[in-house]
């Protein structure tokens, strides 16, 4: 069973896909979907849309989970975050592929026990839950396979 983790952005969306085998997660692959600023807002949707769908296609995951939308101080930067996840909800519909949202605080809570653990926490136990040789580059990445890993857990198959 495959599920694919989605930090949700337009510049750089992270996204992880963890498998389970046995008792354990692993991490199949993770990494950033970028987009050019110079780019019209909307073609930066359809390419992250594009490349979406080749992850889905690769990787077929059976479930996405999504981090909540955490309102920020720039109101125009959270609408068009918002934005990106409708992309990312109709690409995971149209897939037939099930969709669990987690909270900040759910994600840190279900990786370190701590629903306010910082970030570097967060990094480290990602590295140690899905036994990594280091913490994965950038962050948006990191975030993903820590999102995946909440909301695998939150629903056990």
């Amino acid at each position: 069973m495959r599920v694919l983790g989605i930090d949700p952005g337009y510049g750089r969306c992270g996204f992880g896909v963890i498998q389970r085998s046995d008792r354990r997660w692993s991490c199949v692959t993770h990494g950033v979907i970028t987009t050019d600023a110079g780019m019209d807002f909307e073609m930066r949707l359809l390419e992250l849309r594009r490349d979406l769908v080749e992850i889905f296609d690769l990787y077929e995951p059976r479930r996405m989970v999504i981090e909540a939308l955490f309102f920020a101080k720039s109101t125009t930067t959270a609408l068009k975050v918002a934005e990106a996840r409708g992309v990312i909800l109709m690409t995971a519909a149209e897939r037939g592929v099930e969709v669990v949202e987690v909270k900040p605080n759910e994600v840190k809570l279900a990786l370190t026990g701590y629903g306010r653990a910082e970030k570097r926490q967060m990094q480290e136990m990602v590295k140690t839950v899905f036994d990594l040789k280091e913490v994965p580059k950038p962050d948006d990445a990191a975030d993903a396979l820590a999102v995946a890993y909440a909301g695998a857990e939150r629903r056990r198959y």
